[in-house]
């Protein structure tokens, strides 16, 4: 079997060269290559949970700063941290519920002590750890049935605290990597089939006659329109193309061949086209925390001419989108200048970036993305259903873990 750290030099090296790109496709393959780790993972019998928080942070922490920009990438790995939480919480809190023990009071005197079998330090000590707020031993006392308050014969102490030790590092120890390598298949199945769960809500938001308008290229985008059309709704589309990429040409061609009434302008042309549009509908690389997007460059201009003219401006992105951190905290990269070649051909415009001749030089810059302010966003559609704005942090919330969101910033003060 490979070496996990080779496997994690492969797929950091497909990061940084760019051959994986794109939000989907990210979370789906750092999906798999945990699940990859984790069943390679070597654990222990006691504290597994810690053993598998420890490798998935260790590779994470490689991950994220491989390609800081696909914040997808630290998504996932926060998300399969709380996956393992959770699982380890959800084992632990059965196994105590399954002892059938009770507390022992205060009075009793050591003699009748021994005769009762306690929880185990390990079980303790794992349902402490489990969940951002543990349930107190107090609390897990009092949730167990009355037949729990049954004290057993002095004769069965034995065999109960063998019970409970055979609970912490065998059903326990067993089943904890089981369960979240099938947590994590889920996780994977919801990013694969997250367009088509978006586009299940596309007939409560588009109607008929409706004039919509896009920028760029997004598979969300597409799916979603086409799903709208496919239930009987007649509207058109307007594609800004999305310059200097030109993804618009490429989503404009599509959505013709699908049937669906479409016309390409310019980006230039969006303000003077805004005032015709009923709906604004685009894509998202991220969502921050705050409501905030990172998407493609131009949405800014899109927003901001929707704002003028009082047009609603929806969002589409899938669970695997929601960052659970806000854009000014240092460790995020919200933007990434791509090739110069994209703008103009380098042999015409040579000789103007030459500052050797004391003449004045050309620069190009050629950012990725804007940042879109949550006030401008009129509604986020998610693959659980549709979000306001000041929603989405309780939303990213049930997706993360507190004591997980250090993972970027431990790489960032470390290199």
């Amino acid at each position: 079997m490979p070496d996990v750290q080779s496997l994690v030099n492969d797929f950091v090296n497909q990061l940084k060269t760019r051959k994986i790109e794109g939000s989907q496709a990210t979370a789906k393959q750092t999906a798999e290559f945990l699940r990859s780790v984790i069943s390679q993972q070597r654990v222990p019998h006691t504290n597994q949970a810690a053993a598998l928080i420890n490798a998935v942070r260790a590779v994470g922490e490689q991950l994220i700063a491989a390609n800081p920009v696909e914040l997808a990438v630290g998504n996932i790995v926060r998300r399969v941290l709380h996956i393992i939480r959770e699982e380890d919480h959800s084992l632990t809190t059965a196994a105590v519920a399954g002892l059938g023990l009770t507390a022992v009071s205060d009075d009793e005197n050591d003699g009748d002590r021994d005769d009762h079998p306690v929880l185990s330090a390990a079980v303790v000590a794992a349902a402490a750890r489990s969940t951002l707020r543990p349930p107190s031993l107090q609390t897990l006392l009092e949730d167990m049935p009355d037949s729990a308050a049954i004290p057993p014969t002095s004769s069965s102490g034995g065999e109960s605290e063998g019970k409970s030790r055979s609970l912490d590092k065998g059903s326990i120890g067993r089943k904890l990597k089981h369960d979240v390598i099938e947590a994590v298949n889920e996780l994977i199945q919801d990013i694969a089939t997250c367009y088509d769960q978006i586009a299940e809500q596309a007939v409560e938001h588009i109607h008929q006659n409706e004039v919509i308008l896009t920028l760029g290229s997004s598979k969300t985008v597409l799916e979603f329109l086409c799903a709208a059309k496919d239930k009987k709704r007649s509207f058109k589309v307007i594609v800004s193309e999305g310059a200097p990429r030109y993804q618009g040409h490429l989503l404009a061609k599509e959505l013709a061949a699908r049937g669906l009434q479409t016309t390409l302008i310019t980006d230039s042309a969006i303000f003077a086209m805004i005032s015709r549009v009923n709906m604004v509908i685009v894509g998202a690389h991220a969502v921050m925390a705050n409501g905030g997007v990172i998407a493609p460059v131009g949405l800014n201009m899109v927003a901001l001419a929707a704002e003028r003219h009082a047009v609603p401006f929806v969002v589409l992105a899938g669970s695997h989108k929601l960052c659970p951190l806000y854009p000014h905290n240092p460790e995020v990269l919200l933007n990434e200048l791509r090739s110069p070649s994209e703008l103009l051909d380098f042999g015409e415009f040579s000789d103007c970036m030459d500052s050797s001749s004391g003449a004045g030089s050309l620069h190009v810059v050629n950012p990725t993305f804007d940042y879109v302010p949550p006030k401008f966003v009129s509604l986020f559609i998610t693959d659980t259903g549709g979000h306001n704005p000041s929603y989405m942090y309780k939303l990213i919330a049930d997706y993360y873990s507190a004591d997980d969101l250090v993972v970027k910033q431990r790489t960032v003060t470390g290199s």
